[in-house]
């Protein structure tokens, strides 16, 4: 497991760039995923590669990089870096861990990065405390409707579930064929504990203890099957996989 944390660098002036991305590459607890020359380059890495942090410029062409942040679903942690002091108050605003003004040496730099790591691992221990408070559904069922009888389902036998018209089919670990009720996914996601499932695309709720792999765009399930992960969940899935690293 990777205990540094993964971070951007953002600048459009070349010789700022590489001196930040020095300086990125000197701290021992980050690492340097890419130095982009721009927000818009940066917003297409970040779809392809989540990171912890990024270190962006403010004033750029085409897209700032206040404007940037505002418009990440789930933007990770931020120190701005600009020559220009008015941006300060601005960037606190989008709650930027902190603000370097052009020029920075490496000791105002590295005195940035230790609040980065500091506001991570507070991020962290909450992420943590608040797993291990959420009560697990092992205790728990779901009655369903399914031919003509009513069925008792321990929730902690489901490891997905899938929308097939006005039809749910319930996925179970401990059966091959899965249970069929007239169910929509909005009652039945109310029904099962967020602590422990999440949907991941309109048609699709998985057991977040039954995720085998995560590749692009798709959920590999301990049993083999594979689930789309879609566009209007992929922020949220985003983040909740981010939290779960150590």
């Amino acid at each position: 497991m990777n205990s540094k944390l993964l971070v951007l660098a953002i600048d459009d002036e070349p010789l700022a760039l590489r001196q930040l991305a020095a300086y990125i590459q000197r701290v021992e607890s980050l690492e340097l995923v890419a130095a982009c020359h721009s927000a818009v380059e940066a917003r297409v890495r970040l779809t392809e590669e989540p990171v912890d942090a990024i270190f962006c410029d403010i004033n750029m062409p085409d897209l700032n990089g206040l404007d940037f942040v505002r418009q990440l679903a789930a933007p990770p942690l931020v120190v701005f870096t600009t020559a220009y002091s008015e941006y300060a108050i601005e960037g606190f605003r989008v709650d930027a861990v902190d603000y370097l003004l052009k020029p920075y040496s490496f000791n105002e730099f590295k005195t940035s990065a230790e609040r980065l790591c500091q506001r991570h691992e507070l991020i962290l221990k909450a992420a943590s405390a608040e797993k291990e408070a959420a009560e697990p559904p092992a205790g728990g069922v779901i009655y369903v409707r399914s031919d003509h009888r009513n069925l008792s389902i321990p929730i902690a036998h489901i490891a997905r579930v899938q929308a097939m018209g006005e039809y749910l089919r319930i996925f179970l670990t401990n059966q091959p064929r899965p249970v069929m009720t007239l169910m929509s996914m909005k009652r039945m996601e109310e029904a099962l504990p967020d602590s422990h499932f999440k949907r991941v695309h309109r048609s699709h709720i998985i057991n977040l203890s039954c995720i085998a792999e995560v590749a692009k765009g798709r959920v590999v399930l301990t049993d083999g099957s594979e689930v789309p992960i879609g566009d209007n969940y992929r922020a949220d899935f985003s983040v909740w996989l981010e939290q779960q690293k150590p």
